[in-house]
């Protein structure tokens, strides 16, 4: 396992990294406590050391399973967890947003509250979770440069979402010196607005990093969703359009060449391809899939050390994208990418509706 900085934190983390809103939360699958620490002791004997987690995952159930999982190892542990929905006042309704909040005393109480179910006393990177730009005011800047200066945080972040969007979030995040990272959701069909932020990020000459989410583009990129594959309604993948499905699995194979068994270095399947995709961009330090078990964990945490992708490969694959992959067709999530009100998307000419929730 290799690993990269964040920004210029000091902070480091694994090029893999664990994603612990799979346990806390029956959104991908059912698990006991037991199954669920055996997952994270499992992604830290394979070199996954960044631990992803968030206070909202379970209503603070995740955090309470990664602090079980790495008690007496939080020394191998690079943990990152978030806060910013107020789940304490306000009943959860199935997978909508609850209210966040910003306010100065409730993001010291949220910390606080953070820290005693993870059983430590720092956290290696907080993140602002899916705060919109308008709410990140000095004030709160200014809270977070506290938390920075008593050690209570090394490095601090800003977790983009739900929704596909929120470019001027992220911009925020590359312009304010307080943040060492920007989260969201980038992989090779859904290239925007991670490509934006690393452009952004060169354009500046700034060393803020860039964390992947959802790399495998909810199960099309490493073949957990193919067209045999019903999706029951508790799934949150149910709620994307068929479109999606039915171009993604046409851009799927315009893309098989990445797959390579037989590479001098070694082996690459699809699923590693698209993580070494990323990885193929400094500016991303870690890409966090949605791990379901062993397996997923042993074959992905491998994507670290398997050949990366060729000047040729990469060249070939952003041709593919200009051409929208060769499809004709349209893939339905236009109504899903979002950014507060979506003119800054619309500005940037990336031709695409807000959302409303």
């Amino acid at each position: 396992m290799q690993h990269r900085e964040l920004g210029n934190s000091g902070v480091e983390v694994s090029e893999i990294g664990f994603g612990a809103w799979v346990v806390g939360t029956d959104w991908w699958g059912d698990r006991s406590d037991e199954q669920a620490i055996g997952m994270v002791e499992n992604a830290l004997d394979a070199g996954v050391t960044y631990v992803d987690t968030g206070d909202v995952y379970g209503h603070g159930d995740s955090e309470a399973i990664v602090g079980e999982a790495i008690d007496g190892r939080r020394d191998e542990v690079t943990l990152a967890t978030k806060i910013g929905y107020d789940f304490y006042n306000n009943p959860q309704a199935g997978h909508g947003e609850l209210p966040k909040e910003l306010d100065r005393d409730y993001l010291e109480t949220a910390l606080e509250r953070s820290l005693d179910r993870l059983d430590t006393d720092h956290v290696d990177l907080l993140q602002l979770h899916n705060a919109n730009v308008d709410d990140i005011t000095p004030e709160v800047r200014d809270l977070l440069a506290e938390w920075k200066a008593d050690g209570r945080v090394r490095a601090l972040g800003w977790a983009l979402g739900p929704s596909i969007g929120w470019l001027a979030e992220g911009d925020a995040a590359v312009e304010y010196e307080e943040f060492d990272a920007v989260q969201t959701v980038f992989n090779l069909f859904e290239q925007q607005p991670g490509r934006h932020f690393v452009e952004t990020i060169r354009e500046r000459d700034d060393d803020t990093s860039v964390i992947a989410r959802v790399p495998h583009s909810s199960g099309l990129l490493n073949e957990q969703v193919t067209p045999d594959t019903v999706l029951e309604d508790g799934d949150h993948r149910s709620h994307r359009p068929k479109e999606w499905y039915e171009t993604g699995w046409e851009k799927l194979e315009a893309i098989r060449f990445l797959e390579d068994p037989d590479h001098a270095e070694g082996s690459r399947t699809m699923a590693q391809a698209a993580i070494r995709w990323l990885l193929a961009h400094d500016e991303v330090a870690s890409v966090t899939p949605t791990f379901r078990d062993a397996d997923d964990i042993a074959a992905w945490s491998a994507a670290s050390d398997v050949p990366p992708l060729s000047e040729a490969e990469y060249d070939r694959v952003d041709d593919l994208y200009a051409r929208n992959f060769d499809i004709d067709g349209d893939d339905g999530m236009d109504v899903l990418r979002t950014s507060v009100d979506g003119d800054d998307i619309e500005a940037a000419g990336l031709d695409k509706r807000a959302a409303s929730y």
